[in-house]
């Protein structure tokens, strides 16, 4: 079928006019405010031996009787960009509602291409679980979660067993969310798509929907119903196939939201322009308990 654009570059919404050389979304680390409830805890944690394969820590500033629930935390890019340095802010947005966030980079293409960078999300997501314990987690409680490319490095760890199973952790992940993440997005029609994963040899093992099944950890999809980068379709197609599986699906789409602004809804400046980050938060606390 014929796709629409996928992962091009968008400034617009509330972040219009905010950057003209970088990304608008990393200047919400020096726009601020930020949540005082939580903060870093640790930073450039390795998981690999690759520079890029390394995490950062953020949590509550006062840990709880009980160790908290994890999210691992995917930041988008399009896969050939973006550094976790960026992102703290949504990392802390997050940890500030009861979690224990762990924030990776991981490779991006020129130097790797599919499946390296989803590979690198099952590594991180096994070693974020081998150190939640340091930081008031509770890896037995440990979803995974990302934004636009992010979200689809979430959702293939997620719904393909075969990632998790190379790293000896199978049934590690209790839930999954994706927020504006592409899911099927076949034939590869942009540069990004095909950067990224126009050498493997069966394109259908790149796309997340391939892969749904009856027995998938419980899945949240939020979508801006403005988005044109990635549109909303994605998700009504992983919803729709997820549900039709008898799996477990809950979908938010959220008018008047665009691609970036969907994240951006995370910061304080932007919070109050939809309850992206309170219906995430919900959907984790109820299924991570």
């Amino acid at each position: 079928m014929t796709r629409r654009r996928l992962l091009a570059p968008l400034i617009a919404g509330p972040l219009a006019g905010l950057a003209a050389a970088c990304s608008p979304l990393a200047l919400l680390n020096r726009l601020g405010p930020r949540d005082r409830g939580a903060g870093l805890l640790a930073r450039d944690l390795a998981y690999g031996d690759d520079p890029r394969q390394t995490l950062d820590v953020y949590g509550p500033r006062e840990r709880g009787a009980a160790p908290a629930p994890v999210v691992v935390f995917f930041y988008g890019g399009g896969w050939e960009d973006g550094r976790k340095a960026d992102y703290g802010w949504a990392a802390q947005a997050l940890a500030s509602r009861g979690f224990v966030v762990f924030l990776p980079d991981y490779r991006l293409v020129p130097q790797v291409h599919f499946p390296a960078f989803v590979e690198d999300a099952a590594q991180a997501t096994a070693r974020a679980a081998d150190l939640a314990a340091d930081y008031g987690g509770d890896p037995d409680r440990l979803a995974v979660a990302g934004h636009s490319a992010g979200a689809h490095l979430a959702m293939m760890i997620a719904l393909d067993r075969r990632y998790m199973a190379a790293v000896e952790r199978p049934d590690l992940i209790r839930a999954a969310a994706g927020l504006a993440g592409p899911y099927e997005f076949l034939p590869f029609n942009v540069p990004s798509a095909i950067n990224a994963f126009g050498r493997a040899p069966d394109p259908t093992l790149t796309q997340p929907i391939t892969f749904v099944r009856r027995d998938a950890p419980p899945i949240w999809l939020g979508h801006g119903r403005d988005d044109v980068v990635v549109h909303d379709e994605d998700s009504l197609l992983l919803d729709r196939a997820l549900r039709q599986a008898g799996a477990s699906s809950e979908l938010k789409l959220y008018p008047g939201l665009n691609h970036a602004d969907l994240i951006a809804t995370f910061s304080p400046l932007f919070r109050k322009k939809a309850p992206v980050l309170d219906d995430l938060a919900a959907f984790l606390h109820r299924r991570l308990g």
